[in-house]
């Protein structure tokens, strides 16, 4: 079994280290200083603080390098992956499956949904349809990824907790790819179940992440502050209600509540979100995958989103004062 982890970051480097580390087939393609890194020192991971691991590891900017995969993982944040689908063909052979372990609503939402929105693109996350013509949606495996991860330097992964990718057929079905995939996984000693619903899956992160996210790159508040402020905690919670009204439209079963979800935020205490990590460092934010694409779903549903609106349309707007568009 061939594995390509493809945006071996934080979270494609921590998967990449324990693929590498239980004897897989598997490379990683990256670029930069963080590429120039493993190819001379090999990757390391530290996990629990001070355990640290180093693998040699296949590494390349160019996936002609590295032939046809029986999988892809795509570790890329959202609006990373459209322009870099013609850089990825030569990974695809004739069986190659693509697994979607990126943030927010996926691209591939709709296909083998078994409703009258079956096969709807969705232009917020998947714009001039690249990825639903370049790959094809029948290859895809969906992924929703729990570890967090940072890279503290070039070639150098510190895993901070979770060790979940939960795996899901957009069908339900549980397939013969999927399982071998999770076995391969699990070999590997992380945890990745086959579930049968994984867009429920999918929903209880992007609940978060919808809300906490944008309300902390414009508030520059950590997760304890804002879900606990009694007004950013209103908005919160007013997002996450309008997101909770379009997913279940949609079919989607809410394992818990809205207040426990942000209880649960709140937990995770003075954590500083991705987008504002994003926004301090210049980086485009993922707002589109986010934020924008659950206005999308609204406006395909005749669901209402105002809260959802007057927050997308503040942070887009201080991305762009940033000149991160």
């Amino acid at each position: 079994m061939k594995i390509c982890i493809f945006g071996a970051g934080a979270i494609g480097g921590y998967m990449g280290v324990k693929l590498a580390e239980a004897g897989a087939d598997v490379s990683l393609v990256a670029r930069g200083p963080h590429l120039a890194a493993m190819k001379e020192n090999g990757l390391n991971l530290i996990e629990e603080g001070d355990q640290r691991t180093n693998v040699a590891v296949t590494a390349s900017d160019n996936p002609e390098d590295l032939g046809p995969q029986d999988y892809v993982i795509v570790t890329l944040k959202a609006h990373s992956v459209p322009p870099v689908v013609p850089k990825m063909q030569p990974l695809i052979g004739e069986n190659t499956t693509i697994v979607s372990g990126v943030n927010g609503v996926p691209w591939w939402y709709f296909h083998k949904i078994g409703t009258d929105l079956e096969g709807t693109r969705l232009e917020s996350v998947d714009p001039g349809n690249a990825q639903w013509d370049g790959f094809g949606p029948d290859r895809v495996l969906g992924c929703v990824v729990y570890p967090a991860a940072e890279v503290i330097e070039p070639g150098v992964i510190n895993h901070i907790e979770g060790n979940r990718f939960s795996l899901g057929e957009p069908s339900g079905e549980k397939s013969e790819r999927a399982l071998a995939l999770s076995k391969a996984l699990s070999s590997a000693g992380l945890k990745a179940p086959v579930r049968p619903r994984i867009r429920d899956e999918i929903w209880v992160k992007l609940w978060g992440n919808l809300s906490f996210n944008p309300i902390s790159a414009l508030t520059h508040a950590t997760l304890d502050v804002l879900c606990t402020d009694p007004g950013t905690r209103a908005v919160a919670r007013g997002m996450m209600v309008e997101a909770q009204t379009v997913a279940e439209k949609l079919g989607v079963k809410f394992p818990i509540d809205v207040d426990k979800r942000i209880d649960g935020g709140a937990a995770v205490g003075a954590h500083r979100t991705s987008m504002w990590q994003d926004l301090d460092q210049g980086r485009p934010m993922e707002i589109d995958a986010l934020v924008t694409s659950v206005q999308e779903l609204g406006r395909l549903t005749d669901t209402p989103t105002p809260t959802i609106d007057t927050v997308q349309a503040l942070v887009a707007l201080r991305g762009k004062t940033a000149g991160l568009y």
